[in-house]
C-alpha cells in the first residue's frame, strides 16, 4: 500500500498479519485453543519434554486464563515414547500430515532457511520462526511458519552468511552433532535429528507427491510469473514516485533488476526441486 503520513508520501509498504487469536479464529474451525511461539515439544536432545514454564511463557493466546498445556505435552511425550519405528503413526494421528508436508515442500523449495528447518546452536540447538497451534476440539497440533523475510535468498547460492541450511529434506550431517556452516561458520544441527522432523521425513512418498503437485500447480512457471508481473505492475508507479521524492528509496533500476533476479531464482528452484524426482537417468 502507498503510505502517506501528514501529507507526505513515504513509499510502498507491506502489512504483515500478526499471528494471534484473531489469526487462529479466522483459520481454524475452533480458534480458541493455545497458540505458542517458538517452543518445541521436545528438547534438542530428543529425550526430554520441554518444561512447563517454557510452554506457558510461549503462549500468545489464553495467557491470562491459566490454560492447560497438556495437549502439546502429550504430543511430545508420545513422539518420544514411540521411537523411530512408530513415530510416523503418532504424528499422523496428531497432525494433518499432508498439511505439514505441504509446508515442508514449500519451505525447502523457496529456501526459507531462517525457519523451523534451521536448528541454530548457541545455548543448545533450537528451530526458529514458527508457532504451534492446538485445536482443542480436534485434539490436533498445527505448525505455523512465521517471519519469512529471508526466504528466496539462498536458492541460487548461499547469499546470506547467517541463514543457510546445510541439509536437504531428511538428510543428516555430522552424526547429529552441531557443525559450522555458512560464510560465518555458525553452528547448526540437522533438523532430521529431531524425533519429530525424523518422523515427518518417513513420509517420503507423500512428500514427493506433494512436491509434484506444487511444481505442476501453484509453483508452475506460467502462474508464478504472471502473478509476480501483475504485482510488479501494481506497484510500479508508486515505486517510481518514491524514487523521485526520496534519496534513500530503492531506485527503479534496482527494483526492476530485483524482480528479474527473483524470477530467475524461482526458475532455478524448480530445476533443483525436479532433480531428485527425475532421477539420474532422466
Amino acid at each position: 500500500a502507498r503510505l502517506i503520513v501528514n501529507g507526505t508520501y513515504l513509499g510502498v509498504f507491506a502489512l504483515t498479519e500478526q499471528v494471534d487469536g484473531r489469526f487462529t479464529r479466522h483459520n481454524f474451525d475452533d480458534g480458541t485453543g493455545n497458540l505458542y511461539k517458538e517452543v518445541w515439544p521436545l528438547n534438542w536432545d530428543g529425550e526430554t519434554i520441554t518444561n512447563d514454564f517454557e510452554f506457558v511463557e510461549a503462549l500468545k493466546t489464553n495467557e491470562d486464563e491459566n490454560p492447560s498445556i497438556e495437549l502439546i505435552k502429550n504430543f511430545g511425550s508420545e513422539v518420544k515414547a514411540a521411537g523411530p519405528g512408530e513415530a510416523a503413526e503418532v504424528v499422523d494421528r496428531w497432525m494433518d500430515i499432508d498439511e505439514v508436508l505441504a509446508w515442508a515442500v514449500v519451505d525447502r523449495t523457496i529456501r526459507n532457511d531462517d525457519g523451523p528447518f534451521h536448528w541454530y546452536c548457541f545455548d543448545g540447538c533450537r528451530p526458529h520462526n514458527y508457532y504451534w497451534y492446538e485445536d482443542p476440539t480436534a485434539g490436533t497440533l498445527h505448525l505455523i511458519p512465521w517471519d519469512l523475510d529471508n526466504a528466496f535468498q539462498n536458492i541460487v547460492k548461499d547469499s546470506n552468511p547467517v541463514t543457510p541450511v546445510a541439509d536437504a529434506w531428511g538428510e543428516i550431517t555430522a552424526d547429529c552433532l552441531p557443525f559450522g556452516y555458512g560464510d560465518w561458520g555458525l553452528m547448526q544441527r540437522s533438523a532430521a535429528c529431531d524425533p519429530l522432523f525424523a518422523a515427518w521425513a518417513m513420509f517420503d512418498d507423500d512428500y514427493g507427491r506433494l512436491l509434484n503437485e506444487f511444481l505442476a500447480g501453484p509453483f508452475a512457471e506460467e502462474l508464478v510469473t504472471a502473478q509476480i508481473e501483475a504485482w510488479a505492475t501494481q506497484i510500479a508507479d508508486a515505486t517510481t514516485e518514491a524514487a523521485d521524492i526520496h534519496d534513500d528509496a530503492v531506485s527503479v533500476r534496482k527494483w526492476a533488476g530485483a524482480v528479474k533476479e527473483l524470477l530467475a531464482a524461482l526458475d532455478h528452484a524448480r530445476s533443483i526441486a525436479r532433480s531428485p524426482l527425475d532421477g539420474p537417468d532422466a
